[in-house]
């Protein structure tokens, strides 16, 4: 099946962002096969783009998106305060069901606002069950996904090898799995080490989260005197490190997620991002959680501007959104418009009021003044998830009255 989307302006992240007026996408059986003008394929179903914005679908790499269910309830407090009021108080009441709604609906918000690959940090973990709900909800939506699985940080321990098997085996071309461990800001090193070991046994890369610490202020250091470091783990938030912490993340090949309006409204630390870019340390852009923050990437581009990040230009900003996502996650098929990609892309509308007369520089258009309103079209693997600015999911009533059920009992 082909799909040619016709006539708008492409605008592409790598090797470098680059802006192609009246260009044309020829997409066949989900993959990428041509960029350029004048373009032609019999049978191809025809997307207009004209007066649209065309570019590679954005990659959120760390959300909770278990935490739909809990939007805005985490505003009033710092750290302590989510874990207090979201990770104890809602997040222990969770059964498979509520996973399975919340899950659906955040990942219908991420492609609602453009986002077309998620990892999806899931610390809420009872059984394997509440691994294989998450990972449906996320296969159903349509989304690519890395689904990240691991104990609440409130538990500690290691991840259930059995559970974990059980999950990946419940994966598919979209959602692979990685092991989302406590790690050594939170868990003893015993624990850490029991982690790495059993992500390595099974060809898992890693995600863990690197905020305030009462265990240890030098986790990174820790995994290096253990042999621990790896290019495949991705490490989250990283605030508070010094630079020779971050150095050590550097030289590993590795990566780090920030996540800017989280980590400023819930006091975790100053912001990093200056800092990693002049260490050398790839850096990749996450929502975190909706309890605190917007769920959409257009938000968090405007922060990394606005919080004097002056070391990042637009197109630089787009390019932490999209294929730098794509590499942390460990995606060579993702992320740009090369040939041969994944086609995961979306379009935006260059005529609505607060994108009109912005082609002159579009992508700092895009960056500095769009929002999920905008998005008209995505798709992903060639798939149309959201056309003419509506979600195509048949099924999105019964959805929200899932996840009603879910938050009835979660706020008793």
């Amino acid at each position: 099946m082909c799909t040619l989307v016709q006539g708008g302006l492409v605008i592409d992240t790598a090797p470098e962002v680059t802006v192609r007026p009246e260009a044309d996408v020829l997409i066949s059986d989900g993959r990428i096969v041509a960029v350029g003008p004048g373009l032609s394929a019999e049978g191809a179903e025809v997307i207009d783009a004209r007066g649209r914005i065309v570019l590679p679908g954005f990659v959120d790499t760390h959300r909770h998106v278990w935490q739909a269910a809990l939007r805005g309830i985490g505003n009033e407090g710092d750290l302590g305060y989510y874990f207090d009021h979201v990770m104890q108080a809602r997040g222990t009441r969770y059964r498979p069901s509520d996973v399975a709604a919340s899950n659906f609906i955040g990942a219908l918000e991420c492609l609602d606002g453009g986002i077309t690959t998620v990892q999806d940090y899931s610390h809420v973990q009872g059984s394997a069950s509440y691994g294989e709900a998450a990972v449906d909800a996320l296969s159903r939506s349509g989304i690519r996904a890395v689904y990240g699985f691991g104990p609440s940080p409130l538990v500690g321990g290691t991840a259930d090898p059995a559970a974990l098997r059980q999950v990946v085996a419940a994966g598919s071309d979209r959602i692979t799995v990685a092991l989302a461990s406590t790690g050594p800001a939170y868990a003893p090193f015993d624990v850490v080490e029991a982690d790495w070991a059993l992500a390595a046994s099974l060809g898992l890369s890693v995600v863990t989260h690197i905020d305030r610490s009462e265990v240890t202020q030098t986790p990174i250091t820790l995994l290096a005197e253990a042999g621990l470091l790896r290019p495949d783990t991705l490490y989250v938030h990283c605030n508070n490190l010094s630079d020779a912490e971050l150095k050590l993340i550097a030289d590993s090949g590795a990566s780090v997620s920030i996540a800017p309006a989280v980590e400023a409204r819930l006091e975790m630390g100053p912001p990093v991002a200056a800092r990693l870019k002049a260490l050398g340390v790839p850096v990749s852009l996450g929502i975190d959680t909706v309890t605190s923050a917007p769920g959409d990437m257009f938000s968090i581009m405007r922060q990394i501007l606005a919080l004097g990040y002056n070391a990042f230009t637009a197109p630089e900003v787009l390019q932490l959104a999209t294929i730098a996502g794509a590499q942390a996650l460990g995606f060579s098929d993702v992320g740009s418009l090369a040939v041969g990609n994944q086609a995961d892309l979306i379009l935006l509308r260059a005529t609505d009021p607060n994108l009109a007369g912005g082609l002159t520089d579009p992508v700092a258009t895009v960056v500095t003044s769009a929002h999920p309103g905008n998005v008209e079209t995505v798709l992903v693997a060639g798939q149309l998830l959201k056309h003419n600015g509506h979600l195509t999911t048949p099924t999105y009533p019964e959805a929200l009255a899932a996840l009603t059920t879910a938050t009835t009992h979660l706020f008793p």
